[in-house]
């Protein structure tokens, strides 16, 4: 194995794991914060259905949380079980 291509490997994949994690929390982050912006605003308006909004802005919030969850996961499994390593003799 030449100790010039597995350098280049782990900075290629340690480059594309910090792009994902920036990627996937930056877009998450901003999901979630336009989603309660709009549920706040949507409470202002009708005070009557606002225990019904409450309920879905939890719901809404875990599912947007489980996004960033997986590109975790993902990122995780890049840098410790990469599964692409065989192609390049690991």
């Amino acid at each position: 194995m030449d100790p010039q291509i597995a350098l280049e490997f782990a900075k290629v994949t340690t480059f594309v794991v910090g792009f994902a994690i920036v990627f996937g929390t930056i877009t998450v982050a901003l999901m979630e914060g336009r989603a309660v912006n709009r549920a706040f605003d949507n409470m202002a308006r009708q005070p009557s259905v606002a225990d019904r909004i409450r309920g879905l802005i939890f719901v809404t919030l875990a599912i947007l949380e489980s996004t960033a969850i997986y590109v975790l996961l993902v990122c995780l499994i890049l840098l410790f079980a990469n599964p692409f390593a065989s192609a390049f003799g690991f």
